[in-house]
């Protein structure tokens, strides 16, 4: 006799206390002032990339690691030193290159004979042990490398001669990749694009912004950023993100946007006719705490549906394929994930 179970209906939503919502505005109020002074702390360092510099605090604010793709040039490395500097976080940095082996960047064991003349092991931390760590031409690096760093993405922590060991709080990853030279490099497989919650494309900057950053870092004195942030305060930013409300239209709005960009249930026949596959449950998740921490860096209390739709191609444009017939037809992700979010607009 088979049983037959209840339907599980829609979570409800709890009602807050009018005490507690006072108290979050005024946190939301008072940090969305510090991170409004990070921000314009590091556009004085980092010119004509506002965009960039935006996405880059709210994969910081969100606790994800971020990819950039840019050419040569356009102030990639900067950035992460800017923002190790005005976030107060201690920062490294990895250049990849394919003889890099994955000790080189987690740490290993060495023997040491002590005073007593005993022999013992002792764990020697690689760069990798750091809040905010550049991985520079990740692509370069050989697949068990890439590997190796993802999976201390994932875990927050590396196993070393099978003892694991606590990567420090906050960590971050900000990797790049140059897109024009391809020879000699291991492209990302696509389960490990998914660790970062965003990819942006680092663009030039405008004529304008480049004038001002061609005056202001030739002369004898160059902007330099202080410190904002704390770590801590970081982190609390990170926990008060999670905490914001987001509305109902918010979370439909998420899951009609991931769920339309899968082929197998999209009700666009472009999607149907054009992608190889769409993204996973992970999108939604980084779309939901992407929009949450846009919401935070704006001084807002709630995040809406211009955040997802702002978010919609650095998080989902990793994580979705073309088939062979849209590469031969010149359609591009883009293009996609515009007609994905035509319907919430």
């Amino acid at each position: 006799m088979s049983r037959s179970y209840p339907t599980p209906g829609p979570t409800p939503v709890p009602v807050q206390d009018p005490a507690d919502v006072d108290a979050l505005i005024r946190e939301v109020d008072a940090l969305g002032h510090r991170l409004a002074e990070a921000r314009a702390m590091i556009g004085r360092v980092i010119y004509g990339q506002r965009e960039v510099i935006d996405l880059s605090l709210i994969t910081l604010i969100a606790g994800g690691h971020l990819l950039l793709i840019g050419v040569p040039g356009l102030a990639k490395t900067r950035l992460v030193e800017t923002l190790g500097t005005v976030l107060g976080l201690d920062d490294k940095r990895i250049q990849c290159t394919p003889d890099l082996m994955p000790a080189d960047i987690l740490g290993s064991e060495v023997l040491e004979e002590g005073e007593d003349g005993r022999r013992a092991f002792r764990f020697i931390p690689g760069p990798v042990f750091a809040q905010l760590l550049m991985a520079d031409e990740i692509n370069r690096a050989s697949p068990r490398t890439q590997s190796a760093l993802l999976q201390a993405m994932q875990e927050g922590r590396v196993s070393v001669a099978g003892h694991y060991h606590p990567l420090p709080k906050p960590f971050h990853v900000l990797a790049t990749q140059n897109p024009l030279e391809q020879e000699g490099t291991y492209p990302l497989p696509e389960a490990q694009l998914d660790r970062f919650l965003m990819q942006v494309d680092v663009e030039y900057p405008d004529r304008e912004a480049e004038r001002m950053m061609l005056l202001a870092t030739t002369g004898a004195d160059s902007a330099r950023a202080t410190g904002a942030l704390t770590p801590e305060e970081l982190m609390a930013a990170q926990r008060l993100a999670r905490r914001l409300p987001v509305g109902e239209s918010v979370v439909e709005g998420i899951l009609d946007l991931v769920r339309n960009g899968r082929p197998e249930e999209s009700a666009l026949p472009e999607v149907r006719r054009h992608v190889a596959w769409g993204p996973g449950p992970r999108a939604s998740q980084s779309l939901m705490l992407a929009a949450r921490a846009r919401a935070l860096l704006d001084g807002r209390l709630a995040p809406s549906l211009d955040d997802v739709l702002a978010l919609a191609k650095p998080v989902l444009k990793h994580r979705m394929a073309l088939n062979f017939a849209a590469r031969a037809d010149g359609i591009t992700l883009d293009e996609i994930i515009d007609r994905l979010c035509a319907p919430l607009t």
